[in-house]
């Protein structure tokens, strides 16, 4: 059974009033102001790893040849890679031979600190369980002089790296 209303200012005039609580109640909610304590805590962060990549040029004597890395961030967050330096208390002097050119001496290489402009490099976060990965390509840093001897010729070389973070 349907009613008509037969005093239709009373209803507005109970409306209205409710209308009115509720408008109120929701600005004071969303305009109120207060303070408080929170706090949280982070995992330990892992460290970035650099593995090798793979470089664009070949070293000769006197040509300066790129070095390739990958950069592996574990964590949730990206990293930031200040800067990466030769690490040279790893190898000879941060430097490694194939084992088929033992005879060649790593003190004729030279490796030159990279720049990247002063930007540094960052490392994108790992997502689900797939670690972040940059690949970064150091042009013309590494050197070999040309007293290098012919035992070098045709040796894969490794250069230990280290990142700064």
């Amino acid at each position: 059974m349907i009613r008509a209303i037969r005093h239709p200012a009373r209803v507005l005039k109970i409306a209205a009033p409710i209308a009115l609580v509720i408008c109120a109640a929701a600005v004071a909610y969303w305009s109120a102001a207060g303070t408080g304590t929170a706090q949280t805590t982070l995992d330990n962060p892992q460290a970035v790893t650099l593995s090798a990549g793979t470089p664009g040029l070949q070293l000769a004597p006197n040509v300066a040849a790129s070095v390739a890395t990958v950069a592996s961030n574990p964590n949730p967050y990206a990293v930031q890679i200040n800067s990466i330096s030769l690490d040279t208390a790893e190898g000879t002097n941060g430097f490694g031979v194939d084992a088929g050119h033992a005879g060649c001496d790593l003190s004729t290489l030279s490796f030159a600190t990279p720049k990247n402009g002063g930007q540094g490099w960052t490392v994108p976060p790992k997502v689900g369980s797939t670690p972040g990965s940059l690949p970064i390509d150091m042009e013309q840093i590494l050197t070999m002089s040309a007293s290098a001897s012919d035992a070098c010729q045709g040796a894969s070389f490794t250069v230990y790296l280290v990142a700064g973070i």
